[in-house]
């Protein structure tokens, strides 16, 4: 179920859509933290970044570290997140001193999103152009993302 505050039609369309696309997350819980906008995506998102879109394209549309090669691999986007301080970890269990992303990718492990762990331990998703949302970290997963494939974590 989602936690909206003062429903209203757009949050409940809305958060049928996002149930549609996400089904984990009716069994999870989620929370819409913020209203949909197309200035960022996850990937930016994950990196604190909400004024540029992340993505490694080869047109140059978006915004990618200029260090970073631009392909669609998970050991680029690896290189992406250590670039600002991450290096791989294997528990995405909440620890004091860190915070932590996880980097989603499909069966045929090529990324697809990127969430941020909160202070609370849930993590925190950008949906594309939709909203942002706070929920667990398996209630993302799916055919849409697929699973997490790498933890990643950095000093606070």
């Amino acid at each position: 179920m989602v936690a909206l505050g003062q429903e209203t039609g757009v949050h409940i369309i809305s958060a049928t859509i996002i149930e549609l696309a996400f089904p984990n997350l009716v069994v999870n819980g989620y929370t819409i933290t913020s209203p949909a906008t197309p200035d960022y995506n996850c990937i930016a998102w994950a990196a604190e970044d909400i004024q540029a879109w992340w993505w490694p394209d080869q047109q140059l549309c978006y915004y990618w570290p200029p260090e970073i090669p631009r392909k669609e691999t998970l050991e680029v986007f690896i290189m992406a997140y250590e670039a600002l301080g991450y290096s791989v970890c294997e528990d995405p269990a909440y620890e004091i001193n860190f915070e932590k992303i996880a980097i989603f990718a499909d069966a045929a492990g090529k990324p697809t999103h990127a969430a941020r762990q909160l202070h609370s331990g849930k993590w925190t998703s950008k949906l594309g152009n939709s909203e942002d949302i706070e929920h667990a970290l398996g209630g993302i997963s799916g055919s849409k993302y697929g699973v997490v494939a790498v933890i990643m974590k950095r000093p606070k």
